[in-house]
This record gives C-alpha cells, structure tokens and sequence, in this order.
C-alpha cells in the first residue's frame, strides 16, 4: 500500500481522503517508510516530525470530513526558512540550530487551517541564499537524478522530496528563483505566484514583494490544489490579496491551449548553456506545432541586474542587520556580502532602483497585454556539481558574483508577474531542464490553465523516482 500511495498525485490523494477510503496516517505511515529509504541519500528533509503529524492527524480526525479544510488531512512539508511550531526551525544558520519556536508561520497556519499535515521541514541554503542547497547545520542536499549534481536551491530539499516520493506537496520561498530553480534541476512544478496572493510572515519586511512564498508538486494540477489552501487574506500582512473567489484546481483543470506566446531564450541580458538552450527550443516548436502562436521577444530588462542586486541587498541589509552586528562569525561569506553591500548603499541608489523597477514593471506589463504568456528557460544551466557553491561562468562569460546566474529568474521577480517552472524535457546526460512559464499580472489562474495544457503537450518527469548514482 506504501508504494501504491506514494504512486499517485496529491489531487487524486485528497479524493480519496475524502471518501474515506484512506486516512491522513496511512499517508504519514507511507511518507515515513519512503523517507527512511531514501533521504539517506539525498538529505533532503533533515528535520522530520512524523509523530507531530500523527497527533495532528488525530485531531483532525476527529472532525466530521466537511470540517477537515481543503486539503482533509494531506501531509505537506514545510521549508526551513519557515517556523513550525514546536519543530527545529534553523534556517540553515548555526545561530537558530537549536531554535524550537513557539509559534507558526503565517504560511504554516494557513496549510494546518486547510487540513494540511506538516511531516517535516526541508533543507534549504543559510538564509535561503543562493542557488545551492547546502549550510553548515546539515550539509548538502543532493540532486536525484545524479547524486553528484546541485539540487539547486533555495528550496532544493522541497524540490528533491517532492522529485523521490517523500512528498506530495511542499512549500516554498522564491527571491531570486528559489521555487523555480530548483524544481527545473529536479523535474518538478514549482510556481511564484504575485506578491501578496500567499500572506508571508510575520516579517521585519512586511511590505517586500520580491520574496514570496509558493507551492511546489509533481505536476501542476497538485501546485493549484495546494496554492487554494495557501491563497487566503491575511489582514497581518499588508499586502496580502483577498481570497480568491474561485478554485486555481478549478482552473488547472480546465486546461486551455494558450494562442499566442512570447518566446525569448535569453532575456536579452544572460547567457545560456546550449543543452537548455536547445530544449526550451525544441518544447517552443512543439507548441508551434500544436498551433500556438510562438514569437520571440521580450520586454526591456536591461537594467535588471543593477536593480535587483540592489534592492536584494537592501532588503539582507533591513532584515539581517542586527545579527550581521551580533553574529558576524557564524555567517557564511555570500551573506555577509549581501549585507554589507546593502549597507553601504546611498539614497540615490536606492532611488535609482526603484525608479528604474518601476520602469521595468511598466513595460512589462505593457508587453504582456500581448501574450498570453512569456516563455524563458527556468534556469541557464542544467544541474552542476554540488561542490560548487554557484555558477562561476556560463557559455563562455564569467559572472561578477554569485547570483549573476539567476538573472532569468530575478528579472521576473521584479515584474511581479506570477511564473512557474514546468518540465520540458532532459539533457544527454538526462538531467531535467524547466521552461519558465510567466503570466499576466496577478493571472494566477490563467497560468495555471495554460500551465496544464502545455504539460500535456511537453510531458511530466517519471517521477517520483528513486536516486541515481
């Protein structure tokens, strides 16, 4: 029964909880054999809270099924940039290795509210910095489809749970890419939906809209369902949208073929590993083939890197502050970096930027009223080796620092538009490649739609899968 569980996707999963055919803790009981098998190897949920779950389950069981939420009893994993109550939340930094807080994040509430399950917190880089999963409380994450390669990151260890079976929903954050980075190193779906549309919190930052939180699945069916119990207005949170009046699974489902597509393999503004190259051409032609309308182009973005490494270092600089001055030893270098040059930065830069964001998300959205989406690589690069802390160079240029390689993902993030990485196909090497899917402002719901017609067109990843040495 384990493996026949472990099998099926998270939507068909809540049907049957529903029906009662099975229970929330034959799922827990399933999801603890498959972890004890596999995250061995991977180290991809370090912090597992299997009796936790089970109490919970108890208690929602105890709840006629009408009052068991939208997910009736569903286990979810939670990233380790986000606080559980009563379960370790590190952060992946030796200054919260031993934190057990005392309450839930917004994000956490809002899953348990809905009849999600937490089971455990998955890996992620120090702080969530960077595009490799790996820290000094519990080491690297690594990638299952060659077990020498980077799982990507920031949510890498969601990424790699979800890829092996050890999860059927799992939740993210994304700055710079870090839902879609690394659910394109991982052949799986993970989506940034608009700021606000996911209450985040509590925050130094209330008011940010480059970080958000997301869902994460197998398949995009499974991200709608679990975007419907994270999609709920927080009057906490400043910016948080109301709650949608109708289902993102509602949406999914009725898959409709999108008419007429941007396409654009660099952005204009980074280079690209001719192996992604080549297949987010190849699934472009394919939608050609399938009648939609596939132009190249792309809104302005070049002044996307300045902006956003500054508003990024802003943003370490007003929320890390206070331990950069307390606990500067204990953080790792790219951090610190971030931190001091946030500090070092002058009101005009800080104004330039802002201006200059505006700039791009105008033109952006000008652009998009033309599309019914925009078609990039999800990331440049297919999976590198673990050691490496980040992409040094990439098709014959080298990048300044280490979150120069993330800049197809990053200028997204500054329109704010909602995007998702879907499979679209594995390199030689059969290592999974994602194309980068964005849709109009706030058009959660149509990207979703969009997003499903094109997974049947392009394919899923036969996962979940067992790691490959």
């Amino acid at each position: 029964m384990t493996n026949d569980l472990i099998q099926k996707d998270a939507v068909e999963i809540r049907s049957l909880l529903i029906a009662g055919d099975i229970t929330p803790l034959d799922l827990i009981d399933a999801l603890e054999d498959r972890t004890a098998s596999i995250d061995p190897m991977v180290n991809a949920v370090p912090t597992q809270c299997f009796d936790r779950a089970r109490h919970h389950a108890k208690t929602l069981m105890a709840k006629p099924m009408d009052e068991r939420g939208l997910l009736a009893g569903m286990p979810v994993l939670i990233k380790d940039l986000s606080n559980v109550e009563g379960v370790r939340s590190t952060m992946g930094s030796p200054i919260y290795a031993d934190l057990i807080p005392d309450t839930s994040d917004y994000v956490v509430q809002d899953l348990e509210t809905a009849g999600g399950i937490v089971t455990g917190k998955s890996n992620t880089p120090e702080f969530g910095a960077g595009g490799n999963t790996f820290n000094d409380v519990f080491g690297r994450t690594l990638n299952p489809w060659d077990l020498s390669k980077s799982a990507a990151g920031s949510s890498g260890g969601a990424a790699v749970a979800l890829a092996t079976g050890m999860a059927w929903l799992a939740q993210g954050s994304d700055l710079g890419g870090s839902l879609r980075n690394p659910a394109s190193f991982n052949g799986i779906v993970g989506m940034r939906p608009s700021p606000g549309r996911v209450a985040s919190g509590p925050s130094a930052n209330p008011f940010d809209t480059l970080a958000v939180e997301g869902p994460m699945a197998r398949n995009v069916a499974d991200v709608a369902l679990m975007l419907d119990a994270m999609a709920v207005h927080n009057p906490h949170v400043p910016i948080s949208l109301e709650t949608p009046p109708s289902s993102f699974l509602s949406a999914a489902l009725n898959a409709n073929k999108p008419l007429k597509v941007a396409f654009s393999i660099d952005l204009g503004i980074t280079p690209v590993d001719p192996a992604v190259a080549k297949l987010c051409h190849n699934a472009a032609e394919t939608l050609a083939r399938h009648g939609v309308d596939v132009i190249e182009a792309h809104p302005d973005f070049s002044d996307a890197h300045d902006v956003f490494q500054t508003l990024r270092a802003h943003g370490f600089a007003s929320s890390m502050d206070d331990l950069y001055r307390h606990h500067r030893d204990l953080l790792k270098p790219e951090v610190i970096w971030n931190i001091e040059r946030g500090l070092a930065l002058t009101a005009e830069q800080l104004a330039d930027a802002e201006r200059k964001r505006g700039a791009i998300y105008a033109n952006a959205t000008d652009f998009m009223a033309g599309y019914d989406l925009l078609l990039t690589p999800a990331t440049i690069v297919p999976p590198y080796p673990v050691e490496q802390r980040y992409v040094h160079h990439c098709n014959g240029v080298d990048f300044d620092t280490y979150i120069d390689w993330l800049a197809i993902a990053y200028a997204i993030t500054l329109t704010s538009l909602p995007a998702l990485s879907l499979p679209c196909g594995m390199t030689d090497q059969s290592l999974p490649v994602g194309l980068q899917l964005v849709g109009k402002p706030r058009g959660e719901a149509k990207l979703l739609s969009h997003a499903h017609w094109m997974e049947t067109i392009l394919g899923r990843m036969a996962t979940p899968m067992t790691p490959k040495g």
